[in-house]
């Protein structure tokens, strides 16, 4: 029944073999926006939370070429950039081509 739900709603999660990983904060609404999307592609992502540490959000920086804005989202540790970037690829149909690439 979910596998015929997800193919009338368009979402193909058993195609999605990427590994995500996403840096927020709890409130941001971008980021919010960013999971939902996320969520509904059927992605199981690695959510890295650095309210209020700005250790973690050097080392978020450092990773993607200075932007300390969050969302900050790596495909297969590439830099993807924020949540715009991201409604931005899947609205050119390029976001779920990268989230079937396997691991290398």
């Amino acid at each position: 029944m979910l596998d015929l739900l997800n193919s009338l709603l368009g979402r193909h999660p058993e195609r999605v073999k990427a590994n995500v990983e996403i840096y927020t904060w709890q409130t941001c609404p971008y980021c919010i926006r960013a999971k939902l999307l996320l969520w509904w592609k059927g992605v199981n992502f690695i959510e890295y939370k650095i309210d209020g540490d700005e250790a973690a959000r050097n080392a978020m920086a450092q990773r993607a070429n200075g932007r300390r804005t969050v969302p900050q989202i790596f495909i297969n540790d590439r830099h993807i950039g924020g949540c715009d970037d991201l409604y931005s690829l899947d609205g050119q149909g390029q976001l779920d081509s990268l989230l079937a690439q396997p691991v290398s």
